[in-house]
């Protein structure tokens, strides 16, 4: 067996927010690739889309590369969220071995287990950095306890319960060995990743073998590849051929060749075995897809992508305020921009719909869409998006719905209003667990679809100090789940501009998504009723005119504030026959059909036929 010994590749894997990004940060600092001044500028270098420096998330896979004494070391930063699993099981075959970030207070966590079943599926041995040693309630002993029976619980083998344990502060900048010591810098765990990641299997004296794993574009190179080189060697200007993943090939041609080097890539005239790489130049390429030499077209086995579990449809914004706040807002612009992102964005799938500008987009799980449906946004589109639905599946004559593990670290004080609320979403309790005198933890499978909508019902019921996470179990029988919105909402009648006569007048029959002085349009949703039928009011009436003087009535309307809605919020609170209509600007809420007698015909059709 052929091994490349100057070489490591090794992925971080970690639940979200356990310091993955924190800690290459450190690598690429001890290492020299950048200076401290640059860092101060930003933490998490890596983490390079605006939304994941503000979110503090991780949301694309990124390689990195160091030098380390006589090796190269690739490190990939992975996503710990399980919307972004896609990413996570393909980057895990590009590389050798793992390490496995544990948070030294909260331990293991549902993403934790997560992306450790796809590593040790995959044979890898990770490394286990228990981080954030820092921390004042910093319980290592427990944690790496926590972490082995884990390990177990997913069937790992004797080789890889045998894993080697560092103790770090990705943000002070140190690793040790031992964990009652404080380390003085990052070395150790340089050290372990050359002592424990095995060397890369490779032969460079056979034909051109390599699987693209990422996939990048350039508006001037066209399609980029990324992957490891398994077998042979690929130099530029190379003819090449592209087995496609679902079968047939395709002639290419490797333009450039680039690896990666520190925050960025650097040009190289070829490249050989266990080599990470971007080729450009590879028109079609497909994740799975195997890069060959033309003279000897062998496949690499294909690799299987998690399909997506849930779907929102996308539509062009025709309200009465289209094209006021946004630059793309055309059918055209649409199309271009979701197609553009199912290239390089993979968990995702588009398929147009009949009639003009309506796209049905899927992805794996909520969090994956509205990243997207914000960036768009800053990018200066306008779009309306539906309510997300489950993606469901038919199996020996039952129909499947995808299923969460959900786990709820709550006060004791909380349990009550929890049961109650989890109690009504068809959730099943699998697991409850006292932590510490007045905290508990909860763990439960719950279907995909009773989440919608859940974080913020559960933030209120805890009083905001309620802890969730969750992530992807698989397919089970569909459950009974309640409709999720029990609430009418209010519409505006016409357009207009609210007053604070009307809103005063509306706030004691339920709650106010807008203030005095905004404009409204007639369909659009303004607030949510105490009942559970919708109400056409009017936010802009105005006080009648009279010779009595009131002026001191008038200054004493007291106003509740409105309720302002985020992207995610916004989306979770829809029901079916609503949208949410998305400018750079502006998000609001409206029915699908504006015109409350044309919604009136539609309801009495819909009505006749369910009858029928």
């Amino acid at each position: 067996m052929n091994t490349r010994k100057d070489i490591r590749n090794v992925a971080i894997i970690a639940h979200v927010d356990h310091g993955k990004t924190t800690v290459v940060d450190s690598l690429l600092k001890y290492a020299g690739q950048f200076k401290v001044k640059q860092d101060e500028a930003q933490e998490a270098v890596l983490d390079s889309n605006p939304i994941e420096r503000e979110r503090g998330i991780t949301i694309l896979a990124k390689c990195t590369s160091v030098k380390y004494k006589d090796y190269t070391v690739n490190i990939v930063d992975t996503p710990g969220h399980a919307d972004f699993g896609s990413e996570v099981e393909r980057v895990l075959k590009m590389v050798d071995g793992a390490i496995l970030m544990v948070d030294a207070v909260e331990g293991p966590m549902p993403q934790t287990r997560f992306v450790l079943r796809k590593a040790l599926a995959l044979g890898l041995r990770p490394i286990v950095v228990v981080n954030k040693m820092d921390r004042e309630n910093a319980r290592p002993s427990a944690v790496v306890d926590e972490v082995f029976e884990l390990f177990m619980e997913l069937g790992a083998d004797d080789k890889q319960l045998d894993f080697p344990i560092l103790y770090a502060s990705g943000r002070e900048g140190w690793a040790s060995d031992k964990m009652e010591e404080r380390g003085t810098d990052i070395k150790p765990l340089f050290d372990a990743i050359i002592k424990y990641v095995p060397e890369p299997e490779a032969d460079e004296t056979k034909p051109l073998q390599m699987q693209v794993t990422m996939l990048d574009y350039n508006n001037f190179l066209g399609h980029i590849g990324i992957g490891r080189i398994l077998n042979g060697s690929v130099s530029k200007g190379d003819s090449v051929v592209l087995l496609k993943n679902r079968g047939g090939s395709v002639p290419a041609k490797a333009v450039k060749i680039e690896k990666f080097l520190g925050l960025g890539k650097t040009e190289t005239e070829s490249a050989k075995a266990g080599d990470i790489v971007a080729i450009s130049g590879l028109e079609g390429v497909d994740v799975g897809d195997t890069v060959c030499h033309p003279d000897n077209p062998v496949p690499l086995p294909p690799l299987s992508i998690d399909e997506p579990t849930i779907s929102m449809d996308f539509f062009v914004n025709d309200s009465p305020f289209a094209g006021r706040e946004g630059k793309f807002l055309t059918s055209r612009h649409l199309k271009a921009r979701l197609e553009k992102e199912a290239q390089t964005n993979v968990g995702l799938k588009v398929e147009q719909l009949e009639g003009e500008g309506r796209f049905k987009v899927s992805g794996r799980g909520e969090l994956h869409l509205t990243i997207l449906i914000e960036n768009m946004r800053r990018e200066g589109f306008e779009l309306a998006v539906s309510s997300p639905e489950v993606i469901y599946k038919e199996e020996n004559g039952k129909i499947l719905e995808p299923m969460e593990y959900l786990i709820l670290d709550i006060t004791s004080d909380m349990q009550g209003a929890v049961f109650e609320l989890v109690g009504t979403r068809g959730a099943k309790l699998e697991n409850m667990v006292s932590e510490g005198e007045n905290r508990l933890r909860l763990e439960y499978v719950i279907p995909s679809r009773a989440l919608i909508g859940f974080k913020n019902e559960f933030l209120t019921s805890t009083r905001g100090k309620g802890i969730m996470h969750h992530s992807f179990y698989g397919y089970y029988p569909k459950v009974d789940v309640p409709p999720l919105r029990s609430n009418g909402v209010f519409i505006a009648k016409e357009a207009g501009e609210t007053t604070a006569y009307a809103i005063n007048s509306l706030q004691d029959g339920g709650q106010l998504f807008v203030g005095p002085g905004v404009k409204v349009y007639e369909g659009m949703i303004v607030g949510q009723n105490s009942r559970d039928n919708d109400l056409v009011v009017n936010p802009n009436k105005t006080k009648r005119l009279s010779n009595m003087r009131s002026k001191a009535a008038d200054d004493a309307l007291l106003l509740t504030p409105p309720r302002i809605m985020s992207l995610e919020q916004a989306i979770e609170y829809i029901a079916p026959d609503e949208l949410v209509e998305i400018t750079p600007t502006s998000i609001r809420l409206r029915k699908k059909i504006l015109n409350i007698h044309e919604r009136r015909r539609a309801n009495r059709k819909e009505e006749g036929e369910g009858e029928e």
